[in-house]
């Protein structure tokens, strides 16, 4: 008789449970809560998550602020455990989870917090703390109602060494998620009838076409598919949405993030051991679960109390505005965050980038306003750069330019593919340069004028940079091979907020920056 498996899967939360965004108090189809009635609670189902989970949402950002004792407060009972983000994900039935590279943000004690207080079983095979005191394991095989032996490996991204907070990195043993999935592989393939593997990574190839899209090992999911025999590969990381296919000799997907939906994977096995797979996106339903919100109620109300606490006053509103515009005609609110990080840092020069999406600061402003609008977990570091170094720096920026067959500039295919990834541009303050787009890649940057000269190549200067950038990923290995100058361990977002408070009028600097050509 065919044996069958039910796969409910999500990733890459980032703090999402309630049905909002927080840019306002309006309702919106994301967050857990709106996806878990949905999970089937049967024993041919297994409810799983591919990481990313405690850090993103200023529910997760105000929890990890509060004191142990506040923290105590934030449930309306403690049936599910004591920690928010565990008791919403065992209220929702999960029974395997993986570690997100963010999930380390707030560093081990917060991450042991979490997983102390988890029903479901962490699985993550190349990432282990040196104490061993973290719950996690490499593998598990479980057996089914149906008899279906299943087994599963979780990795994660080993690039967590390039971006996480130094101290952290230190107590942690990372290794090649590529290589610990095929060492795990031979462990689970004699005891299981399914291998199924939880990568917080995504694709490095385009699916359509099979071209190199990233040359790094950050992402290996195509690799791992095209080489290893998993049955089923669900990746993360990327927050691209990619429905069900095969790849190589895995079925695969991937959802998006802050739970616009859950990935509903149906396995079947037959008695000739022919495997079929079938997949959707189940999207969310017209309500949240009352039970998770009656649960996590103490938590949303001191969020929503915080998010609404007047913070300062701008000349001007600083909204969003289209990607490509601002980085062609200049970005005041890009202004402003460099101002704070220079205020905040001592640089002559920071730099800084825009989310794909983010609400932008109206002239007064709240908490809700910052934290919607710098929606990332950085700290600063300042670096010593020479003209060379910095006009590196500056030229991969430039490559998010391209011109089209009529000589206008467009986004250039490095930042569009395999996803948007308007956050890799950045944005210069405290030096005037030129880009012209119709000079080659890597001879785009014609001038750099430091205090108003021309900066000569032996001449140094102090940048600011965020500690995301200064993991050098994405094409910008120059920034984490420039010498440290010091580290300033502030949150950005926290940063502002103090910036705004202290100065109750705040002149926004609308001053172009770049110039950049043609135009």
């Amino acid at each position: 008789m065919a044996k069958t498996l039910h796969i409910r899967y999500t990733s890459d939360m980032h703090g999402y449970f309630f049905p909002t965004r927080y840019a306002d108090r309006e309702e919106a189809p994301v967050g857990l809560m709106k996806l878990m009635d949905e999970f089937p609670r049967d024993g041919n189902t297994l409810i799983l998550d591919g990481g990313d989970t405690l850090q993103g949402s200023p529910l997760t950002n105000l929890y990890q602020r509060l004191s142990h004792e506040e923290q105590q407060s934030c449930l309306s009972c403690d049936t599910y455990g004591a920690h928010p983000v565990a008791a919403v994900m065992n209220l929702a039935g999960y029974h395997f989870v993986t570690l997100g590279n963010h999930d380390f943000n707030y560093g081990t004690e917060a991450l042991n917090d979490y997983l102390q207080n988890l029903d479901a079983l962490c699985l993550c095979a190349n990432i282990r703390d040196k104490a061993h005191r973290l719950p996690i394991a490499p593998y598990a095989v479980t057996r089914m109602e149906s008899g279906l032996r299943v087994g599963l490996v979780g990795v994660c991204t080993h690039f967590v060494s390039r971006w996480e907070n130094p101290a952290t990195v230190a107590e942690l043993e990372i290794g090649d998620a590529f290589e610990a999935a095929r060492d795990m592989l031979e462990v689970i393939r004699p005891q299981c009838d399914l291998m199924v593997l939880l990568y917080h990574g995504g694709y490095e190839r385009d699916l359509e076409d099979g071209r190199l899209l990233s040359p790094t090992s950050e992402n290996q999911a195509c690799r791992i598919c095209s080489e290893l025999d998993y049955d089923l590969v669900l990746t993360g990381h990327q927050h691209m949405p990619t429905p069900g296919r095969m790849l190589g000799s895995s079925y695969t997907i991937q959802p998006g993030y802050r739970a616009p939906h859950a990935c509903a994977i149906d396995v079947t096995l037959e008695d000739d051991g022919t495997k079929h797979f079938d997949s959707r996106f189940v999207l969310p339903a017209q309500k949240a679960d009352e039970e998770a919100l009656h649960l996590l109620e103490p938590l949303a109300r001191r969020v929503d109390t915080w998010l609404d606490t007047p913070a300062g006053h701008l000349s001007r509103a600083l909204p969003s505005q289209d990607p490509l515009y601002a980085a062609l005609h200049g970005n005041p609110l890009a202004n402003f965050v460099n101002e704070v990080q220079r205020q905040t840092s001592g640089a002559q020069v920071s730099t800084c980038a825009m989310p794909n999406e983010y609400k932008g600061l109206p002239k007064d402003v709240t908490i809700r306003d910052v934290v919607s609008t710098y929606i990332y977990s950085n700290t600063l570091v300042v670096l010593g750069m020479d003209r060379a170094t910095l006009k590196s720096y500056i030229e991969r920026s430039a490559v998010y330019f391209d011109l089209d067959d009529e000589g206008r500039i467009i986004l250039g295919e490095t930042f569009t593919r395999p996803k948007v990834q308007h956050y890799n541009y950045d944005y210069f303050a405290g030096v005037d340069y030129v880009i012209d787009v119709r000079r080659p890649i890597g001879e785009r940057v014609t001038s750099i004028l430091l205090n108003g000269h021309e900066m000569a190549a032996d001449e140094a200067v102090s940048v600011c940079v965020n500690s995301y950038r200064y993991g050098g990923t994405s094409g910008y290995g120059m920034v984490s091979s420039a010498p440290l100058l010091r580290e300033v361990q502030t949150d950005v977002a926290d940063a502002i907020i103090e910036y705004i408070s202290q100065h109750p009028d705040i002149e926004v600097d609308d001053h172009p920056w770049s110039t950049v050509l043609p135009k």
